[in-house]
């Protein structure tokens, strides 16, 4: 009896330290990590603001009126060509004639009177010296002379305004150039107030256009004078057009809730491809470096997780034991985290034999997708950027469905 006890004994204790041990083991498996990577490779590097705009002539100008009155002739079309001084639309003078004869007889009429006055003026003058007229004869005598001469003088002005206004309903061409817009028809009535009605619209020269684009704020900063540009638009999206900024205005315009500002951007236009008014999708290169060493953006956002970090085997390296290197990264995780944010240092993992080996290298030009880097790296090294779930797939090792058919692939 007591010898089956102590075999019982035995048993159980070997079972538990076999479950203990299997449990353990469960429980302190090594985790195995695939690495998602991307390479370091040598290519061109582009930073460029996208912008969105519209297409405008050099320079343009707004023709309207100074007086009212119904459209009696037009004297020049869309597209048409005219020189600065040429006759493009006339006014119904009827009303303004009639007003300038009005007050050239108002002249006439002051010119008379003034006669009259000069004439009183005279003989109350030679009755005074003579000791036969009055002194209070000839201060009225000399007032109403005086107020004559003011008459003729109003008069003046009141003929030389109708001939002016007349003068106005003879519309030309403030510069030379084309029309690009006819808002009137014959017949209209325009009206001339604070806001002049537009009847025209005549660019100067269409050889040479701009694009008035709208820049974010965020990107504004990066925008200088002289910048190359490039942009397409939807009359030709084949076509790639070349420009150059020439002017970052000041003045903020707010799209949709986001503060934008205008930038000029010069164009040639000689085959008269580009015309105002139509969308234009811009490229302004802010700098661009070729031939370099670049790596995905991304790269540096990535760190391996704290467990693998604190744990693995040695593997010696040509200047410090990896785990020695392990633990320093150990350390400076935090660190980390604030540098690869910085515009100037970052972290990356470099993948060698299933292991990753952090180096700290110089970060130069960013694009978005990738950035210019320096450092003890080369061209052809694999960054880790991310963790896979399971191993890569071979093509050569993948398993076949049984529910698959099957061909027969044998050359008769």
């Amino acid at each position: 009896m007591k010898r089956n006890t102590i075999i019982l004994i035995v048993i159980i204790s070997l079972a538990l330290i076999v479950g203990g041990y299997f449990y353990y083991r469960s429980q302190h498996k090594a985790v195995v990590y695939y690495w998602r990577t991307v390479p370091v490779e040598k290519g061109d590097l582009n930073v460029m603001v996208t912008a969105t705009g519209a297409m405008a002539a050099d320079t343009s100008v707004d023709v309207g009126v100074q007086v009212s009155g119904i459209i009696a002739q037009i004297k020049a079309d869309f597209n048409q060509t005219v020189k600065k001084g040429q006759v493009i639309a006339v006014l119904d003078t009827t009303l303004f004639y009639a007003t300038k004869v009005d007050a050239l007889a108002n002249l006439q009429r002051a010119d008379i009177a003034t006669k009259q006055a000069k004439i009183e003026y005279d003989r109350s003058k030679n009755l005074f010296v003579n000791n036969v007229g009055a002194k209070a004869d000839l201060d009225l005598a000399k007032t109403g002379y005086q107020n004559a001469l003011g008459n003729v003088t109003s008069a003046q002005a009141l003929l030389k305004k109708a001939a002016i206004n007349l003068k106005y309903c003879t519309i030309t061409a403030p510069i030379s150039g084309i029309i690009i817009a006819r808002n009137i028809q014959l017949g209209n009535m325009v009206i001339a107030s604070f806001s002049s009605p537009v009847l025209f619209t005549i660019a100067y020269d269409l050889k040479k256009m701009q694009v008035q684009a709208n820049v974010d704020e965020a990107d504004i900063g990066l925008v200088k004078i002289d910048q190359k540009v490039k942009f397409t638009v939807d009359a030709y999206p084949n076509d790639v057009f070349v420009g150059i900024v020439t002017q970052v205005r000041h003045q903020p315009v707010t799209l949709s809730n986001v503060v934008n500002y205008v930038v000029i951007i010069e164009v040639e236009n000689a085959d008269l491809k580009l015309m105002p008014g139509l969308t234009a999708n811009a490229n302004i290169r802010i700098e661009e470096h070729k031939n370099i060493l670049r790596v995905a953006t991304n790269a540096f956002t990535f760190v391996p997780p704290i467990e693998y970090i604190e744990t693995g085997k040695l593997i010696e390296d040509t200047s410090k034991t990896f785990w020695q290197r392990k633990i320093k990264a150990t350390s400076e995780l935090k660190k980390q985290e604030i540098v690869n944010t910085n515009t100037s240092d970052g972290y990356l993992w470099i993948v060698r034999d299933k292991d990753l080996i952090p180096v700290l290298v110089k970060k130069l030009l960013n694009d978005g997708s990738y950035t210019e880097i320096t450092g003890n790296i080369k061209e052809g090294d694999l960054v880790a950027s991310g963790i896979n779930q399971s191993a890569p797939s071979d093509d050569k090792t993948k398993k076949s469905s049984p529910f698959m058919p099957k061909f027969n692939n044998k050359k008769k």
